[in-house]
């Protein structure tokens, strides 16, 4: 690594003395004699061999190598800047990294906002988000791969604070043959018909999502999106968390079912620590603000 000539404050002499317009009103800024903020930009002139200013009639004015190390220079000190400040943000163990696990049944508009909230918060943390689906949740958080977790269903050996409640409904694609039976559809009717579910993610034991209904005629998707876009394409029926599929409800691309039991299902989203005892201040942060979210806000989806 290079072993920089010119110091952080040489440069910021420089800079300063460019932004104000000169070197009485730099010296005001940076509290120090215009002497000193002259010698620093000339000891910059003499390190690099450069001239930075040229006169133009009474006033001085950057030269072209001046230009291009004035933008270089902004650059440098901007990142200084943000590099001190992620430093305050790590003191007292603060953590560079969240990790965080969330069940696809989680609204993810409401995910992104809080999470958009906390990058402003703490920009220098980087985020690790593991989008789940039932057992891929409980090894997430079993072999300790995240910090928090979003999730319906709490391992042994875990506990969860309740977050928000997820109405899945029944629903298919209007013109799907379920919704012109001219009675109210059995789950015997379900069984002669495409059932669109979404793959577990875990790796060691998945569990088959769609076995409970006992449909011959099943398709197993990776992505939430994939399974909305299917259904809307009148390719199969699902149960969905409401919330999901509220644009495609309201557009009539997708109807809830007139099931004559079980159009309903409800479940719990619950915020889980890996480490209760001693949670990661970047978690606790983001959990306070996901409840924040959740508990001040109509959960409808944007349009």
């Amino acid at each position: 690594m290079l072993n920089p000539r010119v110091s952080l404050d040489q440069w910021r002499a420089f800079v300063a003395v460019v932004d104000h317009g000169g070197y009485a009103k730099a010296a005001d800024e940076l509290h120090k004699t215009q002497s000193s903020v002259s010698y620093a930009v000339h000891r910059v002139e003499d390190l690099l061999d450069v001239r930075l200013f040229e006169r133009q009639g009474r006033r001085a004015v950057l030269t072209p190598g001046g230009q291009v190390l004035y933008q270089r220079a902004v650059s440098l000190l901007d990142r200084a800047g943000n590099l001190e400040h992620g430093a305050a943000e790590f003191g007292d163990n603060w953590e560079p990294e969240l990790r965080l696990a969330v069940e696809i049944v989680f609204p993810t508009w409401v995910l992104l906002e809080a999470l958009e909230q906390f990058g402003a918060r703490f920009p220098q943390t980087r985020v690790q988000l593991y989008e789940t689906v039932l057992g891929g949740m409980d090894e997430a958080l079993l072999d300790r791969r995240v910090d928090l977790a979003l999730t319906p269903f709490i391992p042994q050996g875990f506990a969860g604070d309740p977050l928000l409640p997820v109405r899945f409904i029944a629903a298919a694609h209007p013109d799907h043959p379920l919704h012109h039976l001219g009675r109210p559809v059995t789950l015997d009717d379900l069984k002669d018909h495409r059932h669109l579910v979404i793959r577990d993610s875990a790796q060691q034991r998945p569990r088959d999502s769609g076995s409970w209904i006992g449909t011959e005629q099943r398709w197993t998707v990776s992505h939430k999106a994939t399974q909305i876009r299917a259904a809307c394409m009148g390719l199969g029926f699902a149960w969905f968390p409401e919330q999901a599929i509220r644009k495609e409800l309201d557009e009539g691309r997708l109807a809830p079912l007139p099931m004559r039991e079980g159009a309903e299902r409800h479940a719990q989203v619950y915020l889980v620590f890996t480490d209760p005892d001693a949670p990661p201040r970047a978690a606790r942060a983001m959990a306070d603000i996901l409840q924040e979210h959740c508990d001040n806000r109509e959960l409808e989806s944007p349009s």
